[in-house]
């Protein structure tokens, strides 16, 4: 959203309005004064206008038409503003912002819980999302306090305010790096779950090979050129909301389907094999008439494919780079309205995480796979239910991608041409530029494991552990929080987790890798 600052706000805008939350330039000369050194008092008069972000109703009586729209957001009035591009921003109700940030943290992640929770047990599997969910929450607090005493409500602005450029640009280019793994793995599911769509539609049961239509690279650069170019090209950030409710329905059909499929797939199982159907090497009852250990579950399980499974977690629950978008568009929006609209929008995808991942586990026990649509297929290609759950599936995670693209591109729009406002040339380059990067690593990448366990290892920790704490750390005047403040002590402990399970989770990648046990090293 912040390249489609439109010209005229910037003429109406003083010269010293520069940094605005939504990823406009800056002047650093102005940014810098309102560091830590400041109470929040001084602190907030001193960016009013700098920020943009501390228009209060008291304030508009007169300036209404003279305010950017980027003060617009934060107005608590329901007095008539200007219309401008994102003339729904700040009418959001709190209802609608909670299947905002749901829809923002729901992702193709889902499809690889059950394969987490068949390598660390029930239990274990359950404290982990539970662990995961309360610091994401915490994380999402200490993001809110630090916007609050500033004034800015944008991730790399943060970075700003708290260590100048490098801040921003390592706020940036982790957001960066967070959503192309993510629309890697949105497209990857494209490339592997499409040509099997196309497939049961026509029911080829052995196909040649030489099919166009069925290779799966083919079907990613038709889908990127055909639906998700034409939707990122949009200017309005906004418009794309209205696929974002059909988007999260085709993710809760999913899970009513893999709840609903547990009742139907029995142990052991019969997979289909090219046109024949074999039983999987296990019985119900073993030779002493027990029930066989290939299908009970475990309740805790750790062998070389564990250290996959806090990556893939991290990665289930990062919203922070939309947190604080979502919070700019909350009506009459206050600190603690915001926080309970990230608690029960995590409440509500843990629910859903866990049970998706439960009754995945339950269905296939140790031979789900690390993409669980994947495993359904080799029950029945030609089950009619599965086909429907792809068929949402795909399109869930089609029109998630230009979503996901935007921050993209205000990142690069903030670290490259800080200062530029809106231009379409620019703006259809970068996301034609980013498709095709992300196109090339889909089609040449192993597979979606890998993507998932290194993304998740590096810039989730940073996005959900590390940068908000040491934006709050710094952020935060010492008059109000001292250093060895406790609320201060306790954010320098969640950054030091963080990096700790930074560098475990990629060590144990890396060992994984080199000892030729890792999956990622073979096909699905």
């Amino acid at each position: 959203m912040s390249e489609d600052k439109p010209a005229e706000s910037v003429e109406t805008a003083s010269a010293e309005v520069n940094a605005i939350p939504n990823g406009k330039g800056h002047d650093p000369g102005e940014e810098t004064a309102a560091l830590a050194k400041t109470p929040p008092e001084a602190a907030e008069k001193e960016t009013v206008t700098s920020s943009a972000q501390n228009a209060s109703s008291q304030r508009t009586e007169n300036t209404e038409a003279n305010l950017p729209e980027s003060q617009e957001f934060l107005s608590g009035t329901e007095d008539k503003k200007m219309t401008h591009f994102t003339d729904f921003e700040g009418k959001t109700s709190f209802g609608m912002s909670v299947f905002n940030l749901g829809n923002a943290i729901m992702g193709s992640g889902i499809l690889g819980l059950a394969y987490a929770m068949a390598n660390t047990g029930v239990i274990l599997f359950l404290v982990l999302l539970t662990v995961v969910a309360v610091l994401s929450s915490y994380s999402i607090h200490l993001l809110l306090k630090s916007s609050g005493i500033v004034g800015i409500r944008a991730y790399e602005q943060l970075g700003y305010r708290a260590f100048g450029t490098p801040g921003k640009m390592a706020a940036g280019i982790a957001i960066i790096l967070q959503n192309i793994g993510a629309m890697s793995s949105y497209l990857y599911i494209v490339k592997y779950e499409f040509p099997l769509v196309i497939q049961a539609f026509m029911e080829v049961d052995k196909p040649n090979g030489t099919e166009w239509y069925l290779n799966g690279n083919y079907l990613v650069i038709i889908v990127s050129v055909a639906i998700i170019l034409p939707l990122a090209l949009m200017k309005q950030l906004g418009y794309l909301g209205y696929t974002s409710g059909f988007s999260l329905s085709c993710m809760v059909f999913f899970l009513i389907s893999v709840i609903y499929k547990k009742f139907n797939i029995h142990c052991p199982m019969k997979y289909f094999d090219n046109g024949t159907v074999s039983v999987m090497n296990v019985s119900v009852m073993g030779p002493g008439g027990e029930t066989d250990p290939a299908c009970i579950p475990k309740m805790a399980n750790l062998n070389s494919q564990t250290a996959y499974t806090i990556p893939i977690l991290a990665f289930a629950f990062v919203c922070h780079p939309e947190v604080l978008p979502i919070y700019t568009e909350l009506r009459n929006p206050t600190k603690k309205k915001m926080q309970h609209v990230a608690n029960i929008s995590i409440a509500v995808m843990y629910g859903m995480y866990f049970l998706a991942a439960l009754f995945g586990y339950l269905t296939f026990y140790g031979e789900v796979e690390a993409e669980l649509l994947h495993t359904y297929s080799r029950i029945d290609p030609y089950d009619t239910l599965i086909l429907c759950v792809r068929v949402a599936v795909l399109t869930a995670v089609t029109l998630t991608v230009p979503i996901v693209l935007f921050p993209v591109r205000r990142a690069i729009q903030q670290m490259i041409f800080p200062n530029k406002t809106f231009y379409w040339p620019r703006h259809i380059a970068i996301a034609l530029i980013l498709l095709t990067f992300i196109n090339l690593l889909v089609i040449f990448a192993p597979n979606i494991l890998g993507i998932f366990g290194i993304i998740g290892a590096t810039s989730a920790p940073c996005l959900i552990f590390i940068f908000p704490a040491v934006f709050y750390i710094r952020i935060v005047p010492k008059e109000e929080e001292p250093l060895r403040s406790v609320p201060k002590i306790l954010a320098a402990c969640f950054a030091g987790i963080g990096f700790l399970f930074m560098i475990m989770s990629l060590s144990f990648i890396i060992i994984d890798w080199t000892s030729g046990t890792s999956k990622t090293s073979s096909g699905h």
